[in-house]
C-alpha cells in the first residue's frame, strides 16, 4: 500500500542488551533512509522490557551511537520498561475477548513434548493448556505461576513486504498459541511491539529478516486490538564470515571496536555499498544517501559482512 509522505512514520526499536554491531547499524540505516526518502518521520523506542538482559547504560549508548552515525529521530525516546501499565490495558482487552489462557508448561516439558514442527524444524506449541478445565488450572496454579498465551485461529495471514515481496503463513501451524506475558509478569515482545507501534503512530516497520515469521502473528494481534496494519520491510541479515548471524553476546563487529578503525561516514559508506546505493564503499553521510535510496536496489538475500577488523 502506498502512503503519502505526510503519513510515513518509521522507527528505530533497538534492544539495549549490549553494544550495537554492524548488523544493527545496517537495519537502522535502511529504516531511516526508507522513512526520510519519503519525507517521513522517525521515532525511537528502546525495547528494554527484559530486566535480565537490558541495562540503562546501554540505552544511553544506543542514542549516542545513532547520533554519531548521523541518524536522527523526531520524538522523545520511549522506554518499554516504563510502559507495563499500558500493555496491561491491552492484555485485558484481549482477555475480555476470551483469547487469553494460562499456560503452566515448564521449559523442560515443552522441550520434551512431541510437539508439531514447522518445515524448518522449529517446534510449534501444541496448545495443551488451552483445553484445561477450571479444576485442572486450579491444581496447577498451586505449584506454578503461569505464563499467558493467546489462542490463534486456523487462519492464513499474509502481507506484501517492501523488500521481499509477498509472505504468508497459517497461524496455528506456523506459530501456534504464543506467549503475551511471561510467568514472571513481564509482557512479551509480541504484545509490546504491536501496542507501541500503533500508539507511536508507526506506519512503516523496517527490521531484519529474522523477524519475518513474527509479522503475520503481529498483524493478526493488531487486528484483534483494532489497530491499522503498518507496512513492513524485512532486510537481509549481515552474517559473520563463517555464516553465523552477528550477535551482541559474541561482540561480532561491535561498534565500539569499529569506531577505533573507521569514521562514521566510512562505516555508512560500507553499508551503503552493501545496500546497492553506491558503486564502491566510500565515505558518505546518511543525509547524502536519501535521494539515492530505493527498495529495488536493496539485496533480498543475506550478505556476508566485510572483514573490517
Amino acid at each position: 500500500m502506498n502512503r503519502s509522505a505526510a503519513q510515513v512514520c518509521g522507527r528505530f526499536a533497538p534492544s539495549p542488551s549490549g553494544r550495537m554491531h554492524l548488523g544493527n547499524l545496517w537495519s537502522c540505516l535502511l529504516a531511516w533512509l526508507s522513512a526520510r526518502s519519503a519525507g517521513g518521520r522517525m521515532v525511537l523506542r528502546l525495547e528494554d522490557l527484559d530486566p535480565d538482559r537490558c541495562r540503562p547504560e546501554f540505552c544511553q549508548q544506543v542514542m549516542r551511537d545513532l547520533d554519531w552515525l548521523g541518524l536522527d529521530w523526531d520524538n522523545e525516546p520511549v522506554w518499554q520498561s516504563r510502559r507495563s501499565h499500558i500493555y496491561q490495558e491491552y492484555f485485558h482487552m484481549l482477555e475480555q475477548q476470551g483469547l487469553i489462557y494460562p499456560c503452566y508448561c515448564t521449559r523442560n516439558q515443552l522441550l520434551a513434548a512431541s510437539a508439531p514442527h514447522r518445515s524448518d524444524g522449529i517446534a510449534v506449541y501444541d496448545g495443551r493448556c488451552r483445553s484445561l478445565t477450571a479444576v485442572q488450572r486450579q491444581e496447577l496454579a498451586a505449584g506454578r505461576r503461569p505464563a499467558w498465551r493467546i489462542a490463534v485461529p486456523s487462519e492464513e495471514v499474509g502481507f506484501d513486504d517492501l523488500c521481499r515481496g509477498h509472505y504468508s503463513h497459517r497461524l496455528d501451524t506456523c506459530c501456534g498459541d504464543f506467549i503475551l506475558r511471561r510467568s514472571d509478569g513481564v509482557y512479551a515482545y509480541q504484545l509490546a511491539v504491536v501496542v507501541d507501534d500503533a500508539l507511536m503512530g508507526v506506519t512503516q516497520v523496517v527490521r531484519g529478516s529474522d523477524l519475518l515469521d513474527s509479522t503475520p502473528r503481529q498483524i493478526w494481534l493488531g487486528q484483534q486490538l483494532g489497530f491499522a496494519t503498518p507496512e513492513y520491510a524485512h532486510v537481509p541479515l549481515l552474517l559473520a564470515e563463517d555464516g553465523r548471524r552477528l550477535a551482541k553476546r559474541d561482540r561480532d563487529l561491535e561498534l565500539g571496536q569499529l569506531q577505533q578503525q573507521y569514521t562514521a561516514p566510512e562505516l555508512v559508506g560500507i553499508l551503503a555499498h552493501l545496500a546497492g546505493l553506491i558503486p564502491e564503499p566510500a565515505p558518505i553521510s546518511p543525509a547524502d544517501l536519501v535521494p539515492l535510496f530505493r527498495w529495488d536496489k536493496v539485496p533480498k538475500d543475506d550478505l556476508t559482512s566485510p572483514k573490517l577488523i
